[in-house]
């Protein structure tokens, strides 16, 4: 009786993957038959995966059938294959003119790959379509600032601890207690007290121990990158201890520093596609930092230059030499292997800035390894993490 159980259970599940066609050859002729919910299942799996020309009938332009069909999938499938279909509904139903509709939004599993399409068609939205579009956007923030602040915070307040700390103070600054504490070992009990070889002191106030500038490629291939680093811009912007400057750019430059007290204005703020001008970028950035051998600059970007190449790499040169701490991100996602420029990429190496795809549960501890001006290449390779020179 089990083994029958599992065999109709596997012709089943079959069925459901082969869909209806003649083919399948375990359909009503093989003797299986699919109950209610599974023939509604299979109904919302032919609308996204049947043949070409059945698909692009699939769901029309009415939006009230994307948000039952968008309703159905929910229902019949856990989260993970919610996106998944999600994304495959972009790519064969033609969703992206779909998006502008409010009720598909309202119906959406939100997740970094929506938003990035939702910001690509921000400009085009119609004003009540962007009014719901910023409300799924403002539901993936959330979410990932819940994942990613707390590591974010602890790595970077962690890495500066030292440089809080003043290890020589003048006698107005010394922390008593924790000098204390540091020198009991020191304890002369004939004298009764205790000899402070080791004096601690209280931080001296500065406006912040280190600069940081993200410069993010908002280039249409660069999408999902523009998501986490907006997120983490804002995130660094919240401690004292660092100041964050975010520029984005695509043949044009957009500084959205001013924004990063709310990561969904700073998103809107994007205008992702165009083409790439990295030297002009670098050069505006160039012109934000004040304080070299404190800075780190991350350059996100898949180093795809339509400006003037020379130049870019001079520029580079420049910044390096200067004592400003260079780091290139060819991706900030969980997409895999990025496509970029090789070359490009071969010279930043020379240059001393290694080149590499950065997922955003390492960003925290990139960001650390820089502040305490680790060498990137050995932080990467004890990480695992394949350099663009490997």
């Amino acid at each position: 009786m089990a083994e029958f159980q599992n065999h109709s259970e596997r012709n089943r599940r079959w069925r459901l993957i082969l869909g209806g066609g003649e083919a399948d050859g375990i359909g009503a002729e093989g003797g299986l038959t699919l109950d209610t919910q599974d023939t509604a299942m299979d109904q919302t799996l032919a609308t996204l995966y049947e043949s070409q020309g059945k698909r692009s009938g699939g769901l029309g332009g009415s939006s009230p059938k994307v948000a039952r069909w968008l309703g159905d999938i929910r229902s019949y499938f856990p989260s993970s294959i919610v996106r998944v279909m999600q994304q495959d509904a972009l790519e064969r139903l033609n969703l992206q003119q779909m998006l502008l509709e409010p009720e598909m939004l309202a119906a959406v599993e939100p997740d970094v790959h929506l938003v990035a399409n939702l910001l690509s068609l921000s400009q085009v939205m119609p004003s009540k379509t962007k009014e719901t579009a910023r409300l799924v956007v403002q539901r993936v923030v959330e979410d990932l600032l819940r994942q990613l602040s707390n590591p974010m915070q602890q790595a970077v307040q962690g890495s500066l601890n030292r440089s809080i700390r003043n290890r020589r103070p003048r006698h107005h600054e010394i922390d008593w207690h924790r000098t204390i504490r540091a020198n009991l070992r020191h304890y002369q009990p004939e004298y009764r007290t205790i000899i402070p070889e080791t004096r601690i002191g209280f931080g001296r106030k500065r406006s912040a121990l280190r600069d940081i500038v993200l410069c993010v490629d908002q280039s249409g291939s660069m999408a999902t990158s523009m998501v986490y680093a907006s997120i983490f811009a804002a995130v660094l912007a919240s401690l004292p201890t660092v100041k964050t400057q975010l520029v984005v750019f695509d043949t044009a430059i957009v500084d959205l520093t001013d924004l990063l007290q709310d990561p969904v204005d700073v998103l809107f703020g994007t205008q992702l596609g165009g083409g790439t001008d990295i030297n002009r970028a670098l050069g505006y950035c160039q012109g934000l930092i004040r304080r070299p051998e404190e800075t780190i600059l991350v350059l996100i970007s898949d180093l795809y230059e339509g400006g003037n190449r020379e130049a870019m790499l001079k520029r580079v040169a420049s910044l390096v030499n200067s004592g400003v701490q260079m780091v290139t991100l060819l991706a900030l996602s969980d997409d895999g292997a990025p496509y970029f420029d090789h070359s490009n990429a071969a010279k930043f190496a020379t240059l001393g800035i290694p080149a590499f795809a950065c997922t955003p549960d390492k960003f925290a501890d990139l960001m650390a390894a820089a502040i305490q001006r680790q060498d990137i290449g050995q932080w990467a390779a004890k990480e695992e993490i394949v350099t663009a020179s490997q």
